[in-house]
Order: structure tokens, then C-alpha cells, then sequence
């Protein structure tokens, strides 16, 4: 008896009440999906959303950092806002947004036999037909190679006929060697109305080189991801109900180098301070490091 699904592995996160825009960082995602991205610009909107039956620009946007530095909440609130800015230009048809499949993967993935049944159960969220054939082939007798579980679920991703977004959540999880090759081999085939979104903490042991190399892919990493000062000063006074000055608000970016768990750490503990009266924020702020207690 096959083992049951955890079905909020398939969930989208949600957008968080504390969360900063961060428009430079959503234009960079929508410029991976076509040339020109979504956002209106004073040219018009974005040149290149593809017509039904066309393909996406790119292959892969790989949003690659350590813990702490946002890679969920920025494709969440990526995602969430993919059909509010996805229009065409004055005068043009207009289609529906792509359709997206999240996976939240954990270490108890780390198996082809654990990763391929969610991996289909993401992508029947579009059609619960897709991924039949290669169901099918988990229960043979001697398991197929991810190579040819790959390619049955090629063949039937590629009749669907819309545009549609994976995401791979938290793949870091993933060491398997069968499934990089698996996922790699998935990639470097998966039809042009396919756009593969991974999240990891470290570069997964993908073709990256190859796909930079020819421009298929889009990768946001640490220095990307860092907060500036005024995304800082929104994160600290707004989302965390602060009132910092300009001034402690860059001395806390450096300290912790726009680090946002770093950041929302110390925001924390400057609410318990308020809350005590105890310690002046500009002490507590001049003393904050990587000692701290709370980091």
C-alpha cells in the first residue's frame, strides 16, 4: 500500500503580513519569464508575454541564498500577484496568467520513489491525468531510470496546452544524485510552455553553468536578496511596528549585513525592550551582533 500524500506540501505560502515589497526583485522574476517582464513601464508593458501556444524566454529561475534571506516570502508574493500584473499590451488579446504548481520539498524526499509521487501530485493540480504513465512505471518490478521516468512525464506534460510555472521549494533537501539527474534531464526537455522556479539555500547539482551560458536561465542570490536601507527602514517601522531612525536602521543593516532574519531577530528584541522600557533602542543597536542571544 503506497504510502499517503501530505497535500500542504502542494500549498502555496501565504503572503505575510509583514512583508516588504520588493519591486526590484519581482521585475528581476518577471524578466525570467519573458523579455521585458510584466511591470508597466513608460515604454508600455513588458515586451514578449507569449501568446497561447508560446513559449517562455527561459528555462529556470534559481533563487539561490542561505536560510534567512526571504527565497519563500519572494516567490510567494511572486506568485500571489503573477495574475494581477500579468496583462498585455493596449489593443491585444488578453490570455489567463500561467498556472502554477508549488512543492515544498523536506529530507524525507531525498528518495525517487518519495520525490516522484509528490512531484506528479504537484503537477495534476493542472490536469489529473498527467503523470499516469510514469505512476505506472514506479510499480514495475525494477524501477525505471530517472532518465526514462523523466521522459514518460515529459510526454504527457507536453500536451497540456497552457503556460504553466513549477516551483521546488527548499530543494537543498534534495542529494539525491538519480534525482538531479532526473530533474536536470526534466528541465533541459520540458516543453516551452514549462517554467521551472527553484528555491535552495545552496546550488543544486544541476546543469547551471550550461544553462547560464545560453542565457536559459534567471538566479537571484545573496547580495540580490540583502535589504537595502529603505527596504530595511519599511521591514523595521512598518512590518514590525517600529519608529527607528534613519540612522539605526542603517547601523543595523551593516551589522547584520542585510541579513532579514537577522533584522526581523532584532526587531523582536527591540519589541521586548519597548515593551520593558529597559534598554535605549540606540544602546541596543550600537551592542547588536552575531553574539547576540536572539541571533
Amino acid at each position: 500500500m503506497s504510502t499517503p500524500l501530505l497535500i500542504t506540501k502542494l500549498y502555496v505560502p501565504p503572503v505575510r503580513a509583514e512583508m516588504v515589497p520588493r519591486p526590484r526583485l519581482i521585475e528581476r522574476l518577471n524578466a525570467g519569464l519573458w523579455q521585458g517582464g510584466l511591470g508597466v513601464g513608460k515604454g508600455g508593458l513588458g515586451k514578449g508575454a507569449p501568446r497561447k501556444g508560446l513559449g517562455f524566454a527561459r528555462r529556470l529561475t534559481l533563487v539561490s541564498a542561505p536560510a534567512g534571506f526571504g527565497k519563500t516570502t519572494l516567490v510567494s508574493e511572486w506568485i500571489h500577484g503573477l495574475g494581477v500584473r500579468y496583462q498585455t499590451a493596449p489593443g491585444e488579446r488578453r490570455d489567463a496568467p500561467p498556472q502554477v504548481v508549488w512543492l515544498s520539498l523536506d529530507e524525507g524526499d531525498n528518495d525517487p520513489v518519495l520525490f516522484l509521487p509528490y512531484l506528479i501530485a504537484a503537477l495534476q493540480q493542472l490536469d489529473e491525468t498527467i503523470g499516469e504513465g510514469a505512476q505506472s512505471l514506479l510499480q514495475s518490478p525494477q524501477l525505471p531510470s530517472g532518465q526514462g521516468l523523466a521522459t514518460q512525464l515529459l510526454n504527457e506534460l507536453s500536451t497540456f496546452p497552457n503556460p504553466f510555472i513549477l516551483v521546488l521549494d527548499d530543494y537543498q533537501a534534495i542529494r539525491c544524485a538519480e534525482i538531479h539527474e532526473m530533474l536536470g534531464f526534466l528541465i533541459d526537455n520540458q516543453p516551452p510552455q514549462m517554467h521551472t522556479v527553484i528555491a535552495t539555500r545552496r546550488d543544486p547539482r544541476l546543469p547551471l553553468a550550461r544553462w547560464r551560458a545560453r542565457g536559459e536561465s534567471t538566479e537571484i542570490r545573496t547580495p540580490d536578496l540583502r535589504f537595502t536601507v529603505d527596504e530595511a527602514r519599511d521591514f523595521m517601522n512598518l512590518g514590525m511596528g517600529l519608529d527607528l531612525t534613519v540612522e539605526l536602521v542603517e547601523a543595523l543593516g551593516a551589522r547584520t549585513e542585510g541579513w532579514i532574519a537577522g533584522l526581523q531577530l532584532a526587531a523582536l528584541a527591540l519589541q521586548g525592550l519597548g515593551s520593558r522600557g529597559s534598554q535605549d533602542p540606540a544602546d541596543f543597536v550600537r551592542q547588536f551582533s552575531g553574539s547576540d542571544r536572539y541571533v
